[in-house]
């Protein structure tokens, strides 16, 4: 049995997933690819993250949502969510967390009230502009290693996998399916672990307090 090494380096990685789907039908070459671009995203995201976005209490979700809406001059929160590549249930918490420092404004679009647009406000334009600068020059360092020729060309590699994953139904995040009848059951079985009708009310507040709720009801709009 592998003991996993702290920090596994990329050779590591790969001599481990071998050791486990060495004799399976496999594509090595499409395997190989597909998790180096995963961990080179998660490496860049979290370099990015530690060296310039945590300086302005900012989480990588936010800056994206900041970006989205900043680049846009405002977007519906649905259209913010899927350029975000988030779920809406997602993109709920971070815009309150932007809007409680008074970056991101909510307005109910006049054209139809059911929606809700994004916009940036003074706040939030002036940081953009102060923060895309250092956020640029980090990624420039990023590919400080590359010559221009293979930077364009990864550049190219990447927008191609970008554009032919564009056009599929799974591009857009989505926010997961309730599993029907799970809340009901809970509920029957707190409520039969406590002995009746007296346990009812309180097997449903664990309940409600175990999907994120208050004790005394479900979350308040923001």
């Amino acid at each position: 049995m592998s003991v996993m090494p702290d920090r596994p380096t990329l050779a590591e990685t790969e001599k481990a997933m071998s050791n486990h789907v060495s004799d399976l039908p496999v594509d090595f070459p499409a395997a190989a690819a597909v998790s180096s671009l995963y961990r080179a995203a998660n490496a860049v995201r979290l370099h990015l993250t530690n060296s310039v976005l945590r300086k302005h209490g900012l989480t990588w979700t936010g800056f994206v949502v900041l970006w989205v809406v900043w680049i846009w001059d405002g977007a519906e929160t649905r259209r913010a969510a899927e350029n975000a590549a988030i779920s809406k249930a997602t993109l709920t918490g971070v815009v309150k967390t932007l809007e409680a420092r008074g970056l991101m404004a909510r307005r109910v679009s006049e054209t139809d009230r059911r929606l809700v647009n994004l916009e940036l406000t003074p706040a939030g334009l002036a940081l953009m502009k102060e923060l895309y600068p250092v956020f640029n020059a980090a990624e420039a360092e990023v590919v400080a290693g590359l010559s221009p020729r293979s930077l364009a060309q990864l550049t190219n590699s990447l927008r191609s996998i970008v554009t032919e994953l564009e056009t599929k139904p799974t591009a857009v995040a989505t926010d997961p399916a309730p599993v029907r009848g799970a809340r009901r059951a809970d509920v029957r079985g707190a409520h039969r672990r406590t002995g009746g009708d007296s346990g009812t009310k309180s097997a449903r507040c664990r309940v409600g307090q175990r999907r994120g709720f208050p004790a005394r009801g479900p979350p308040t709009s923001g």
